[in-house]
């Protein structure tokens, strides 16, 4: 399952946030994308997620055109085929962290406890399944948002700054499960980082221009 993009190009109002973003991201590939600060790497990411709409270009995943999709159809394809890892983590306080990581099995009405309970090991948070969110670490947190990410193992992960928030030490702990995480589900990666050491993990480096991705 392919991520295919062609000539993206994405304006607010008349001001051109990128334009000419070309890439193809297969099954099982990692991709890092850098820049500076406002090129619009989190806007590029938000429209391969079909969050956002683009003006130029198109973004296919396996075969099927985002841009065609409405807004229910998107909501299916992203449940179905995307895990998001957000750098604010985005849990819910009030459910616990097994309910968290288990809430896109949920949605697909397929809840599968046991699954849950390997997430939680395969990310070690294994015993911490009962606890808010509130009792833990950002770097536990935002284990919670890799295996919550994973969990119905889809073809697609996108991580926005997954590090940002956390120390060194916990930083390179987080890579760790991401990457094999997403080995072990052959899911495509795409992480938007301003970190040298993450990106450095990827098979491939690319550059956020004005003008495209360069690389």
């Amino acid at each position: 399952m392919s991520l295919v993009i062609s000539k993206l190009g994405k304006r607010y109002g008349a001001t051109p946030v990128f334009s000419q973003v070309t890439l193809t991201v297969p099954a099982g590939d990692f991709v890092a994308i850098v820049g500076e600060s406002g090129v619009g790497k989190s806007s590029l990411l938000n429209c391969m997620a079909a969050l956002d709409d683009w003006n130029e270009g198109s973004i296919f995943h396996d075969g099927v055109d985002l841009g065609r999709l409405n807004e229910v159809q998107r909501a299916h394809w992203r449940r179905k085929n995307l895990g998001f890892v957000f750098q604010a983590f985005h849990v819910l306080p009030h459910l616990d962290v097994a309910q968290n990581v288990g809430l896109p099995l949920l949605l697909l009405k397929r809840p599968d406890p046991e699954r849950v309970q390997r997430m939680l090991a395969a990310v070690g948070l294994d015993g911490l399944g009962a606890r808010l969110p509130a009792q833990l670490s950002g770097g536990q947190l935002q284990r919670v948002a890799i295996a919550r990410a994973l969990v119905h193992r889809p073809a697609l992960l996108l991580a926005d700054e997954p590090t940002g928030n956390l120390d060194p030490r916990t930083a390179a702990q987080v890579m760790d499960v991401l990457q094999a995480q997403a080995q072990e589900s052959g899911a495509a990666l795409l992480l938007v980082t301003h970190s040298d050491s993450a990106a450095a993990r990827a098979h491939r480096l690319l550059r956020l221009t004005s003008n495209g991705l360069i690389g």
